[in-house]
């Protein structure tokens, strides 16, 4: 596709359009290896998506702080910016994931347990290779379905329109 002066022109946001975007599932690939790796290696995969989660924060309100500089409520915009991004990013990248893939490894791990003759170090690399297939399935729905639970609740309070991509 030939870049336009459209999309040539606009920004690259490294949190959202770059590899740097991955750091947000570190914690969705942690639980996918937890049969697999020490509890300690899990928590650490969440400290890279909460670092991440918060960077973006943070990089969102710099840029509100920049677009709004003249207006009276930039401080209020800015507060805004990085709530909205630090509330979506921390549901969409990892209340809501974290939690399902933990719960389809459990899940999995259990049934194939209660359901087959498996040695368990096979057991553990199948919940693993499970849940980290599942990955890509369970984004966009989560995404939206926090679009739409920000829309009608902690949106409507701030006034706030745009959505988190």
């Amino acid at each position: 596709m030939e870049p336009t002066e459209e999309t040539s022109s606009k920004a690259v946001d490294i949190y959202r359009d770059t590899w740097v975007r991955f750091l947000g599932y570190a914690n969705e690939v942690g639980e996918a290896f937890r049969p697999l790796v020490p509890v300690s290696l899990v928590w650490g995969s969440y400290a890279v998506s909460t670092a991440y989660v918060t960077a973006d924060a943070v990089d969102k309100g710099k840029k509100a702080a920049v677009a709004h500089r003249d207006d009276p409520g930039q401080k209020a915009r800015v507060v805004t910016a990085v709530a909205d991004t630090f509330v979506w990013q921390a549901l969409a990248s990892i209340v809501i994931p974290g939690f399902t893939i933990n719960r389809v490894c459990a899940a999995t791990l259990h049934l194939l347990g209660r359901t087959t003759k498996l040695p368990l170090p096979v057991r553990k690399w199948t919940t693993t290779a499970i849940g980290l297939s599942t990955i890509p399935f369970i984004i966009t729905p989560i995404d939206r379905s926090v679009d739409y639970l920000l829309d009608a609740s902690l949106r409507k309070v701030y006034g706030h329109s745009d959505k988190q991509e």
